[in-house]
């Protein structure tokens, strides 16, 4: 176990500089000169004929970005090893005081998404491999399908439409903290969180589900079986122990998707997190933020991904040995 640890930790740091590398200069070799965004208040339909040339040269002199771009991204990823993730261009203030109010809401969103998403999913999945054409199959496969059809967005404005027009009720608008008000915190992001998770639980019950159905035809179970063990005990010590692991790598990787999907429904939500940030400094064209959101959220999923791998030569013997 140490050595598959040790490959895939030496993996991990590569992979960690490239994305560093990809972040920083897709960033900067995108059209627009934020120094002139901010010069024209936003404005650039004139192509800032209105901005003197040396407003413009020092603008870009004290934001940094007239030096070339090696040195630049030298520079950010030395201040990035030491927590500092620059300041806004737009609203010059520190990025990482935004990030501690933001991430941890965007985090929590995922988490309850995603831990929905499994909680309702396998069970699901499973019900609908030991159930194989019969009517409750059906009606899982015809869930499962709208789910992976249906877009997130969409689910989020008919869930917002429905508690508004059908229940005359919305969500508390803000935030509150769990620690704090733990309610009023789960009145605020059940909903979004359902809706962030609803397609990764139709995905993942029909993950659940072929990969029971594949396992369920495997000799070991036969002879589980045929020794007498009860069908529970068949099902849930000996066949989900091995379908469930493309459920937990997929389960991995989407969470990925989910700190993505967050951007557009914190927006149909109102929620304070990374989202609505990153919303915001596409507007303004703030590279610093954009760089430090993207970066953070790569960086988690990253992370996860390791995380994964080692669970996976936990749980699964035969993998670390080859």
């Amino acid at each position: 176990m140490g050595g598959y640890a040790v490959r895939r930790i030496l993996l991990f740091i590569p992979t960690i500089i490239i994305l560093t590398m990809i972040v920083f200069f897709v960033m900067w070799i995108i059209p627009g000169d934020p120094a002139l965004f901010i010069l024209t208040g936003g404005g650039e339909e004139d192509g800032g004929t209105g901005v003197r040339e040396e407003d413009l040269q020092k603008l870009r002199h004290e934001l940094g970005i007239d030096r070339p771009l090696y040195i630049r991204y030298a520079d950010w990823v030395w201040d990035l090893l030491r927590g500092d993730f620059g300041d806004s261009i737009w609203y010059k203030i520190p990025v990482m005081d935004e990030l501690k109010n933001r991430f941890p809401v965007s985090i929590q969103l995922a988490v309850m998404a995603i831990i929905i998403s499994v909680v309702l999913a396998v069970p699901l999945g499973v019900l609908s491999a030991v159930k194989q054409d019969t009517p409750i199959d059906y009606l899982a496969r015809l869930f499962t399908i709208s789910g992976v059809a249906l877009p997130t967005f969409w689910i989020g404005i008919m869930i917002v439409f429905i508690l508004a027009f059908w229940f005359n009720w919305l969500p508390p608008l803000g935030y509150a903290k769990l620690w704090e008000e733990p309610l009023k915190n789960l009145q605020q992001l059940i909903f979004p969180a359902l809706a962030l998770g609803f397609h990764d639980l139709a995905a993942i019950t029909r993950l659940t589900r072929s990969s029971m159905l594949e396992v369920l035809k495997d000799d070991y179970i036969r002879t589980a079986r045929s020794k007498g063990l009860r069908e529970a005990v068949v099902l849930f010590r000996h066949a989900l122990k091995n379908a469930i692991l493309p459920v937990l790598t997929v389960s991995g990787l989407r969470f990925a998707g989910l700190l993505g999907g967050v951007v557009i429904i914190e927006n149909i939500f109102v929620v304070p997190g990374i989202g609505n940030l990153l919303i915001d400094a596409i507007i303004h064209q703030d590279f610093i933020v954009i760089q430090a959101v993207v970066v953070l959220t790569a960086v988690i999923v990253v992370c996860l991904n390791l995380v994964v791998d080692l669970l996976y030569g936990v749980i699964d013997p035969r993998i670390r040995y080859s």
